[in-house]
């Protein structure tokens, strides 16, 4: 009997998607796939969820969630508008964890750079109820949650008891650094991830967006000091010389990006030629895949077509 694995590819009008030994059909790698895909499986990101982080060394842009952190995002969108970071720095490096970036003196009223028209109290995002959201479930196992999958692009867990969702903490996972009290974040002093995903983070602390393109620029900030990376020197801070909110760039200097709809059949298509790789290096394919390990892939895209 031939042996089958069929993909359930939630969101595609329920459609099947099947792969395996006894397919009918060619092994085509994610990129082929891609470079395949139609112009309607990607989309614009929206100028007013872009943050360009500008560093010496080129730009980061972040695609921001307010879907799952609203109040954060909006004073994100506030502190950006208003030049809040700009001139301050990336302050700690941690190996294999994140790299973070603000006010070092933000817990010192004297000395802190002030938030301007910004909230100075938020409440904790950690979750959302999974009510209203477009969810495209992914069939396989997960330690930290008892389904995940992809909502926009960003990589979600969803507890089916409780009918709430939230955003992993995956590499490029964009974060809002906190107290120990849980609503004591402001969206001012960011992380990014830089190391092996920390799920054990998932829902105590507010996400707010996920790096699209510039992780390299982040992940080669040399390393602090142990235990946490913190840079005591002054000196040793990774300058930062503006975060702009894309809304507030002029249209020729914003960077034309698309990126791949996760509800999408090529997005789905994609994820499975990952999932279970026969080309000619694989001699035994996983026949699983992580969520942190499901790539979104972006691409750049020509003046005629913004």
């Amino acid at each position: 009997m031939t042996s089958r694995r069929c993909l359930l590819a939630l969101g595609l009008t329920l459609s099947s998607l099947c792969f395996g030994a006894g397919a009918a059909e060619k092994y085509r790698s994610a990129q082929q796939i891609l470079d395949a895909s139609p112009a309607s499986d990607w989309r614009p990101l929206d100028p007013a969820n872009t943050l360009y982080m500008e560093l010496p060394g080129g730009r980061v842009v972040i695609e921001l969630a307010p879907a799952f952190a609203p109040a954060h995002v909006a004073n994100i969108r506030t502190l950006a508008h208003e030049h809040f970071w700009d001139g301050l720095s990336i302050y700690r490096s941690q190996d294999n964890f994140v790299v973070q970036f603000g006010d070092p003196d933000a817990d010192d009223v004297a000395k802190a750079r002030p938030l301007g028209t910004a909230s100075p109290h938020l409440p904790a995002e950690f979750e959302r109820p999974s009510k209203g959201l477009h969810f495209t479930a992914l069939p396989d196992r997960d330690g930290w949650a008892d389904q995940t999958g992809f909502v926009d692009g960003f990589a979600v867990g969803r507890d089916t008891t409780t009918g709430t969702s939230w955003l992993a903490h995956c590499y490029g996972a964009l974060g809002a650094g906190r107290n120990m009290e849980a609503d004591s974040s402001l969206g001012a002093e960011l992380y990014v991830v830089t190391g092996q995903s920390p799920r054990q983070l998932d829902r105590n602390i507010t996400l707010v967006g996920r790096v699209i393109k510039g992780m390299e620029l982040l992940s080669a900030t040399p390393r602090g000091p142990e235990p946490m990376g913190f840079f005591a020197d002054s000196a040793q801070r990774a300058p930062i010389t503006a975060i702009r909110l894309a809304s507030d760039v002029p249209a020729a200097e914003r960077s034309a990006l698309e990126v791949l709809k996760t509800d999408s059949k090529t997005f789905a298509e994609a994820t499975e030629a990952r999932r279970n790789r026969r080309d000619d290096f694989y001699k035994r394919p996983a026949g699983h895949i992580d969520l942190c390990n499901v790539p979104v892939p972006t691409r750049s895209i020509s003046a005629s077509t913004r």
